[in-house]
């Protein structure tokens, strides 16, 4: 599965789902993405509220063009089929997936989506938190053009518990790139994780352009104070743009027909900066009418 029209992943906001206020509030909230969790956010005795919620939420109409997502607990729970099953027959954007550890885990369940007969628009999204799936990334990644996955989101926290290691960033900077190489290499999106003090902008603001730097679509989110940040940082700047609607006129001018490499600016330019400058521009006439 593929998808054929381009979706800004800027901000992607957990929204607990036990939680009928946030899911309320998440309806006027300018994030890209909305994820109704099921998961970390929610307590034992309030797993079955929350997912009926989740699916009042998605069958509601109430959230406008945002992408719905449901992140459903993890496979070894108890709590795992009837998060799925009732997903895919809310007809969620997505479902993402904590705790996957192999290609073998994506199969299964996309094997239990069609079961299900889910809708062919519903994605599968996978955490990507355990050391097993860092040690798989490649395999992992390359059923999404068989399968119903398209997208990667980091757990930096979990992948941290893990390794029985301090939660310090800076030593995830290697499977960052590691998770963006693969995503790219069989056309996945990828999500950078949390941040954790929704209270400190700018340690948001500098992961968030960390992450942007190494190649990432965007980011998850905890509150909707982060929302602004990641909205900003991830979108094209105009400078960006400017140059990118340049080298598309360079190689659409008649006199550079058939030519695979041109100067635009004083830089020699390839077709694949054409290909960058053309997603470029489509980014930001995705996100220009979120901005209205």
């Amino acid at each position: 599965m593929t998808e054929t029209k381009y979706r800004p992943r800027r901000s992607c906001l957990y929204m607990p789902a036990s939680n009928t206020r946030a899911l309320e509030k998440a309806k006027s909230l300018p994030a890209d993405t909305i994820i109704f969790d099921l998961e970390d956010a929610v307590a034992p005795d309030a797993k079955e509220e929350a997912r009926a919620n989740a699916c009042a939420a998605l069958q509601s109409g109430d959230y406008g063009d945002r992408e719905l997502v449901v992140r459903v607990n993890a496979m070894d729970t108890p709590w795992f089929a009837q998060d799925l099953k009732q997903a895919c027959l809310s007809e969620a954007d997505a479902v993402l997936v904590p705790k996957i550890l192999n290609a073998d885990d994506i199969i299964q369940i996309t094997d239990f989506m069609e079961d299900l007969d889910a809708n062919l628009d519903t994605q599968l999204w996978a955490m990507i938190e355990m050391p097993q799936a860092i040690l798989k990334l490649a395999e992992i990644a390359a059923l999404g053009p068989q399968q119903r996955l398209t997208t990667f989101v980091m757990g930096f926290n979990d992948l941290a518990k893990e390794m029985r290691a301090d939660h310090d960033r800076t030593m995830f900077g290697s499977v960052m790139t590691q998770t963006v190489i693969a995503a790219r290499a069989y056309g996945l999106n990828v999500i950078d994780s949390v941040y954790n003090d929704f209270n400190d902008p700018d340690g948001l603001t500098a992961e968030c352009v960390e992450a942007k730097t190494r190649g990432f679509d965007g980011k998850s989110l905890i509150h909707p104070a982060q929302i602004e940040t990641a909205n900003r940082v991830f979108a094209p700047s105009a400078d960006e743009i400017a140059a990118a609607e340049a080298i598309i006129a360079a190689f659409a001018d008649p006199a550079n027909a058939g030519k695979g490499v041109i100067v635009v600016d004083g830089k020699m330019t390839e077709l694949l900066h054409l290909k960058q400058a053309k997603q470029l521009v489509a980014t930001a006439q995705a996100i220009e009418p979120l901005a209205q």
